[in-house]
């Protein structure tokens, strides 16, 4: 059965995608933590993030080290912090999230909403940033 992030990769539900591959796709979190949270998958479905083979291992973290310099820039944090929990959806994918104090990761806390417009908005200043 496809998850939310397949129908995503495969564009049968909308997101606001910052960057894709053949291997990787990462798109602002919805409900995020806070502003320029982002969300980074691989296009093989696979469920659990460590039994993704060595070099998408590898290939994924320098996939996101672009991003993730490019959402320090936009959000000015302090910090990219990077979280791999896996219980929310089925399918292999790391959080990038900016950080300037602890509690910026504490995936129990209330998400923020974020208007349609706003999401738009971070995706396009992101992407600007990407080198």
């Amino acid at each position: 059965m496809s998850t939310i992030f397949t129908k995503i990769i495969n564009r049968e539900i909308p997101a606001y995608v910052i960057s894709e591959n053949s291997k990787f796709i990462a798109f602002l979190d919805t409900n995020p933590l806070s502003i320029g949270h982002t969300l980074v998958v691989p296009k093989k479905e696979i469920d659990h993030f460590f039994d993704l083979d060595d070099d998408f291992l590898s290939e994924i973290l320098l996939f996101s080290k672009k991003i993730s310099q490019a959402i320090k820039k936009i959000t000015r944090c302090n910090r990219v912090g990077l979280s791999v929990i896996g219980l929310e959806v089925s399918h292999a994918h790391l959080h990038l999230v900016p950080l300037n104090k602890m509690s910026d990761i504490d995936f129990s806390k209330k998400k923020i909403s974020l208007k349609d417009s706003e999401l738009n908005d971070i995706c396009k200043k992101i992407q600007s940033e990407i080198i």
